[in-house]
């Protein structure tokens, strides 16, 4: 296989010299053979991330893997919003379904490159987050987990407002097609979960 070629960049992006549940929580933002280096994906030049604070749906999902998430599957897991504290960003998630309603966040650090963070959890996994692209009210995600040294890619496609842009869905589905990647099931939530009852 010859070398990578470089991904296509949304608008004035530039080339920059991560099972369980988390992994799943990866998904609800949503390559074996074309396996992306984090020095490969662009990233969105002057990312604010306080821009991006607030609710956001999942417009569209790939994964390097296939069938990595079931649509018969009774229990979800879906973004609800993205919240910054000093420099961390967090991903508010919920678990959904058979009557389960749970919340999760997931909180990542700047990595001290532009519009990459990473996190990790439980055995030393890790978690690296790109911004992709982003006008704040569409945004594209590039999600690395690696899980006791095996490695997945997730593509995302989030928006304020359904449908979304499709422009941006143009741009992202550029990145599906040459990154040969699986379209993964997408869930969004109407709400958070309601109270629980005394």
């Amino acid at each position: 296989m010859g070398a990578a070629r470089p991904l296509p960049a949304l608008g004035p992006a530039v080339m920059v010299p991560q099972r369980g549940p988390l992994l799943l929580l990866a998904l609800s933002l949503g390559l074996v053979c074309a396996q992306q280096t984090l020095e490969e994906v662009p990233v969105q030049p002057g990312f604010n991330a306080q821009k991006v604070e607030g609710r956001w749906l999942t417009i569209q999902l790939a994964s390097s893997r296939a069938h990595l998430v079931s649509p018969a599957d009774p229990l979800r897991l879906g973004l609800h919003s993205i919240w910054t504290r000093d420099e961390d960003v967090t991903f508010v998630l919920f678990w959904t379904g058979e009557g389960v309603c749970q919340g999760v966040n997931v909180t990542v650090h700047p990595t001290g490159l532009q519009g990459q963070f990473q996190g990790s959890w439980e055995g030393g996994n890790s978690m690296h987050v790109c911004f992709v692209g982003t006008d704040y009210s569409n945004l594209v995600l590039y999600v690395r987990l690696e899980d006791a040294g095996e490695v997945t890619s997730l593509w995302a496609l989030l928006a304020r407002t359904t449908p979304g842009d499709p422009t941006w869905l143009g741009k992202y589905l550029e990145y599906v097609r040459e990154l040969r990647l699986h379209k993964a099931p997408v869930f969004n939530l109407d709400a958070r979960c309601p109270p629980a009852e005394a």
